[in-house]
């Protein structure tokens, strides 16, 4: 089985089990659904960092003319056990679709790092001009029989594509 199907599986049974595993005490709090509103978990909003950890994403992104993205920003973590990567994704016309670029090793030493991931999208033809990036530094937890990911950091920010 090649990696990143197995990466995949791995990450989605891992999520599933968290889910799965969580206790009752900890569901999330909802709010009160009245006439012609919904019920919405208060935990709906992201989480954007643990304290004393952040990640950002320069507001300029790379664009090579054979379709290459290249995406850069900084990082800063600690207390991690399992490996820990700093994963971005863009979208540009349709906010509905990401497209995963590159992963960086991340290193937890509580210091600010430099992290750059550079990928090529199938299905869409990316342009010069405005998209939105969403990064995250994640680790795999290792926990029993498999590492569940456990999210440090995250941000999202709109940037500009630029020809290189």
């Amino acid at each position: 089985m090649p990696v990143r199907p197995a990466l995949a599986a791995v990450l989605g049974g891992a999520a599933l089990l968290t889910l799965a595993t969580a206790p009752a005490h900890a569901a999330a709090p909802v709010h009160a659904a009245g006439p012609g509103r919904i019920a919405v978990p208060v935990h709906a909003a992201p989480v954007h960092a643990a304290p004393g950890e952040s990640v950002t994403v320069d507001t300029v992104g790379r664009l090579a003319a054979d379709g290459t993205v290249t995406l850069t920003g900084t990082y800063r973590c600690t207390g991690n056990t399992g490996p820990v990567f700093v994963t971005s994704a863009l979208s540009q016309r349709d906010p509905r679709v990401k497209h995963g670029i590159g992963g960086t090793v991340a290193r937890c030493d509580g210091t600010t790092h430099t992290w750059s991931n550079s990928g090529q999208v199938s299905g869409e033809t990316l342009t010069p001009g405005t998209a939105h990036v969403q990064a995250t530094v994640m680790e795999l937890r290792p926990v029993g029989l498999v590492p569940l990911p456990v999210f440090h950091a995250t941000a999202d920010q709109d940037v500009t594509l630029v020809r290189e």
